[in-house]
C-alpha cells in the first residue's frame, strides 16, 4: 500500500488524468461541429428520400431499402434533437454524444451510398433488357408502321409455375373454356385460401394453354383497392413497352384497347387476380371485342353478372392427402414414416383447405413422432381455426383464420354477419330448412315474415361462397314466395368459422350459447339433477355454493342444444331469461323438453329437429303453454301427442313426420295460427272435422301428405284463408264441396295432385273474388279448371317441376 502513495505512482497517475482531461476538451470541441454535421446530412437527405419513395412507387420496386433508411433517418434526428438540448453546464457528457453523432452519421452516409450503387446496377439492367425488346420490335416493324399480331410479346405475366396438387379436374373445366374461339369473361371463385390464385397460375403455365395464347398471357394482381392506371401499365410492361403517362382512367383503357387490337391479332388471357366486391365495373372496362379474348377472374365471390362462375370447392379427402404428402415430404427416404391413420386424422383437421394442408404438413417436416401425434391430439380436441400457434408468426398471410375472416368482412350489411354467425347454430353435414332461417331472422332482425329479405341474405352469402344454396324443387317461389323445397349447406371449416365469431364473448354476455351434449359429456358449468340434489344436501355447510350455483343465469338471446343418442335428457337446471331462440338439435327417439324451457319468458322461436333415423316422440309440451311471446314452432321428425293452449302462437310447421297418422289433439284449439304447415308427413290420412275453428287462419300448406285422403268439408269456414297448398296429394280424390266459399283465397297451389278427378261445382264462385287469385298447377290440373272457362280475375300458371334426388338427403343419418 505504501508503494501506491510513492512519488512514481502519483506522477503516473496524474499524467493519466491530464491526458483524460485533453482528450475530453479536444472531444467537447468537437461536438457542436459534429452536430451541426448531422443537422446538414439529415436535411439534405430529407428531400431525396421522398423523391426515391416516389420512383419506388411508380416502378413498383421493393420498399425494404427505403423503409431501413428512413429508420436510421428517425434514430438520427432523435439524437441530432436530444443534443441540441445539451449545454457547457453538460460539458463533459459531450464526448459521448459527439461519439454517438458521429456514428449515426456514417451509418446513413453508408447505407445511402449502397442504396444508390444497387439502384443504378439495377436500372442499367432494366434500361438494356427494354432496350434490346425495342430494338427487336423496331426491326420487325413493316412498312406502314404497324406491329404484327406476334411482334408485340412480352414474357409470360404469370409468377412462377406453382406446385398445384389436386387441383387437375377444376384446372381441365377451365381450360376447356379458355380453348374455345371468342370473347368471354370467366370468374373462379372460393373462400380465402382455397388455392384460387394457385390454379389461375398453374393454367397460365399449361402446354395447352401456352400453346394457345403464346406470349399473350398477362397476370395482374387487382386487390382492395386497384389503381386502374397502374394496371395498365403493368400490361405495357409486360409487352415490353415504355410506361406511358396517362392523362386519366379513361385515356388508359383507350390506350390499352388499341394496344390490345395490335397484340390481339392472336389470342390473349388476361387473368385478373384477387378481385374484390364493387370492382365488377373494373372488370368491365377490360372487356375489348377482339377476335379471341379471354379475361380470367378470382375472387371471394361469384359476380354473376359474367356468367355461370367456377366454384373451386375445398378438397376432397384423397386429393388433401396427396397435396398433404408433397408438403409434408413423405417418402420412402425417410427415417419416420407416420401411419396411414394418423396422416388421416391430421388431413381431416384440415377441412380440405389448400392452406391449412401446405401450413400444416410444412410444420410437420420432418418432425419427430411425437408432434405428429400432439397434432393429431389438438384438432380432436380444438378447431384448425385455433390453431394460429402452429402457423408462422412472421407470415400472416398463412393464418387460415386471418384469411376466411376477411371473407366476411366484404359483408356489407351487419346482419349479413349475424346471419352467417347463426348457421352454426346447427350441427356439421346438415342441411338448414329455409324456413327455419326466415323464423329466426324475422325475429331477431325485424325482417320481413314472407322470407323476401331473408332469401336476399341467403342468396348472397351463397354468391360470397360462404354457404350453398340447394332446391330439392323448382317451385314457383316468385308467385308463392315459399321456400320449403329450398336448404342451406356449409362447409366444416365455414360452420367452425361461424362458431368462431360468437366465442370470443364472456359465457355471461355471448349472444349465443351452442352446447354439444354427447353421451355424459358436459359443460364444466353444466349442472344437471344428480348435482342439485348433492348440492342440496350440502346445503347446510355451504350455503353460499348454493345459491350460486342453483341456478345458471344465460343472458344469451339464442340457446342452441345438440344432443347425440345416448343423452340421458338430464337437462341442466338454467336460467335463460333473455332468450328469443330456442334450437334443440336431437338424434334419439325419445325426448322430454327441458324443464328451464318454463323460464323462457322471452321465447318466440322454437325449433326441434331430429336428425335420428327414426322418428322421435317429444313430451312435456305442456311447459309451453304459459309462454305468451311463444311466435313460431318448427317440428321435424319430431311427434308431439298434443297441443296446449298457447295465448300468441302464430305458426306451426310440423315436416318429415313420417309416423304423423293425425295432427296432435289440441291444434285446432290455438285458434290465434295464421300459418299452418303440415308437409312430408307421409301417413297423414285425415284433417281433423274442427279445423273450421281456426278463425284466423291465412296459411294452410299440405305438401307431399301422400296418403291424405280427403280434406274436411269444414275448411271452407276459414274466412281469413288467402293461400291454401296441396301440392303432391298424390291420393287426394276430391276438394271440400264449399270450397268456393274461400272468398279471402288469393294462391291456390295444387302441383301433383294426380287423383283428382275433378272440381266442385263451387269454384264458380272464385268469380265473385275481388282481385286476382293465382291457381298454380301443372298439366293435368289444368284441364280440370278449363271446364269453367268463365271465371273471371283467375290466373292459372302451369308449372313443370325439375326433378331431382336431393329430397333422398332429408332422411337424416
Amino acid at each position: 500500500m505504501a508503494d501506491l502513495f510513492s512519488g512514481g505512482a502519483v506522477g503516473a497517475l496524474m499524467g493519466e488524468t491530464v491526458k483524460y482531461a485533453l482528450e475530453t476538451y479536444k472531444k467537447g470541441r468537437e461536438f457542436r461541429p459534429t452536430l451541426q454535421t448531422n443537422i446538414e446530412t439529415l436535411d439534405a437527405l430529407a428531400p431525396l428520400v421522398e423523391k426515391m419513395k416516389d420512383f419506388n412507387d411508380l416502378l413498383d420496386r421493393p420498399s425494404e431499402e427505403i423503409e431501413r433508411l428512413e429508420k436510421h433517418m428517425r434514430e438520427g434526428k432523435e439524437i441530432v434533437e436530444k443534443s441540441k438540448k445539451f449545454t457547457w453546464r453538460k460539458f463533459f457528457s459531450f464526448p459521448g454524444q459527439q461519439v454517438k453523432l458521429k456514428k449515426q452519421d456514417d451509418k446513413l452516409k453508408r447505407d445511402l451510398s449502397v442504396i444508390v450503387q444497387a439502384q443504378n446496377k439495377r436500372d442499367l439492367m432494366e434500361v438494356l433488357t427494354k432496350v434490346n425488346g425495342i430494338f427487336e420490335i423496331l426491326m420487325r416493324k413493316d412498312k406502314l408502321g404497324q406491329f404484327d399480331g406476334n411482334e408485340i410479346r412480352g414474357s409470360c405475366g404469370a409468377p412462377d409455375e406453382p406446385q398445384c396438387k389436386g387441383m387437375v379436374e377444376p384446372l381441365n373445366k377451365l381450360k376447356i373454356e379458355m380453348m374455345k374461339n371468342g370473347v368471354s369473361v370467366h370468374v373462379l371463385t372460393g373462400l380465402g385460401g382455397s388455392g384460387k390464385s394457385t390454379l389461375a397460375k398453374k393454367l397460365c403455365w399449361d402446354p395447352q394453354i401456352k400453346g394457345k395464347f403464346g406470349g399473350n398471357i398477362f397476370f395482374v394482381t387487382v386487390s382492395k383497392t386497384p389503381n386502374l392506371k397502374n394496371i395498365v401499365r403493368t400490361l405495357f410492361e409486360h409487352c415490353g413497352l415504355r410506361e406511358p403517362k396517362f392523362h386519366s382512367n379513361e385515356d388508359a383503357i383507350n390506350r390499352l384497347g388499341l394496344l390490345l387490337k395490335q397484340v390481339g391479332r392472336n389470342p390473349i388471357l388476361l387473368v385478373l387476380d384477387d378481385v374484390w366486391p364493387g370492382s365488377e365495373g373494373l372488370v368491365e372496362k377490360f372487356k375489348f371485342q377482339l377476335s379471341d379474348y379471354k379475361i380470367l377472374v378470382t375472387s371471394r365471390v361469384a359476380f354473376k353478372r359474367f356468367g355461370t362462375p367456377f366454384p373451386l370447392d375445398p378438397l376432397d379427402h384423397d386429393h388433401a392427402v396427396s397435396l398433404f404428402h408433397h408438403f409434408a415430404q413423405l417418402n420412402h427416404n425417410r427415417s419416420y414414416m407416420p401411419d396411414k391413420n394418423l396422416v388421416r386424422e391430421i388431413v381431416k383437421g384440415c377441412k380440405g383447405s389448400p392452406l391449412a394442408l401446405q401450413v400444416i404438413a410444412g410444420s410437420l417436416c420432418q418432425q419427430p413422432i411425437e408432434k405428429w401425434k400432439n397434432m393429431k391430439e389438438h384438432f380432436q380436441n380444438q378447431s384448425i381455426l385455433e390453431s394460429k400457434r402452429y402457423f408462422p408468426s412472421d407470415e400472416t398471410d398463412t393464418d387460415l383464420l386471418c384469411r376466411l375472416q376477411q371473407s366476411l368482412d366484404i359483408l356489407e350489411d351487419i346482419n349479413e354477419k349475424e346471419c352467417f354467425a347463426d348457421l352454426g347454430l346447427f350441427p356439421e353435414d346438415q342441411r338448414i330448412p329455409a324456413t327455419v332461417l326466415i323464423d329466426m331472422w324475422a325475429t331477431l332482425y325485424n325482417l320481413d315474415e314472407d322470407g323476401t329479405k331473408a332469401m336476399a341474405i341467403v342468396h348472397d352469402l351463397n354468391t360470397r361462397n360462404l354457404i350453398n344454396v340447394i332446391a330439392t324443387r323448382n317451385v314457383a317461389t316468385e308467385i308463392d314466395m315459399y321456400y320449403n323445397n329450398h336448404y342451406v349447406m356449409m362447409h366444416d371449416l365455414l360452420r367452425e368459422l361461424a362458431i368462431h365469431q360468437s366465442k370470443g364473448e364472456p359465457f355471461e354476455q355471448t349472444k349465443r350459447l351452442i352446447v354439444d351434449l354427447n353421451g355424459d359429456d358436459r359443460p364444466d358449468w353444466w349442472i344437471g339433477p344428480n348435482q342439485q340434489g348433492m348440492i342440496s344436501r350440502m346445503h347446510s355447510f355451504v350455503t353460499g355454493l348454493f345459491v350460486k350455483q342453483k341456478q345458471l343465469k344465460v343472458d344469451a338471446s339464442i340457446l342452441s342444444i345438440s344432443t347425440d343418442e345416448t343423452f340421458p335428457s338430464d337437462w341442466c337446471d338454467m336460467q335463460p331469461d333473455e332468450a328469443k331462440v330456442l334450437v334443440l338439435n336431437l338424434r334419439s327417439d325419445h325426448y322430454s323438453l327441458p324443464d328451464f324451457t318454463k323460464k323462457m319468458s322471452k321465447l318466440e322461436v322454437l325449433i326441434v329437429t331430429n336428425y335420428g333415423f327414426h322418428c322421435s316422440e317429444l313430451t312435456k309440451f305442456e311447459l309451453l303453454g304459459l309462454l305468451s311471446n311463444l311466435k313460431r314452432i318448427r317440428l321435424e321428425k319430431v311427434s308431439v301427442p298434443c297441443l296446449y293452449a298457447m295465448p300468441n302462437l302464430v305458426e306451426l310447421s310440423i315436416d318429415y313426420c313420417k309416423d304423423l297418422i293425425k295432427l296432435p289433439d289440441g291444434l285446432c284449439n290455438i285458434t290465434t295460427l295464421k300459418k299452418l304447415s303440415i308437409t312430408n308427413c307421409h301417413n297423414l290420412s285425415a284433417m281433423p272435422r274442427d279445423i273450421g275453428k281456426l278463425e284466423n287462419l291465412e296459411v294452410l300448406r299440405l305438401c307431399s301428405c301422400s296418403d291424405l285422403k280427403e280434406m274436411p268439408k269444414y275448411v271452407a269456414g276459414l274466412n281469413k284463408l288467402c293461400c291454401l297448398d296441396i301440392s303432391n296429394c298424390v291420393s287426394l280424390s276430391k276438394l271440400p264441396k264449399d270450397i268456393g266459399e274461400l272468398q279471402k283465397l288469393e294462391k291456390f297451389s295444387m302441383k301433383g295432385c294426380s287423383n283428382l278427378s275433378g272440381l266442385p261445382n263451387s269454384v264458380i264462385k272464385f268469380g265473385n273474388l275481388k282481385h286476382e287469385m293465382h291457381v298454380i298447377c301443372d298439366e293435368e290440373c289444368v284441364a280440370l279448371w278449363e271446364q269453367y272457362p268463365n271465371i273471371p280475375n283467375l290466373r292459372i300458371d302451369m308449372h313443370k317441376e325439375d326433378i331431382n334426388l336431393n329430397w333422398l338427403h332429408r332422411t337424416h343419418s
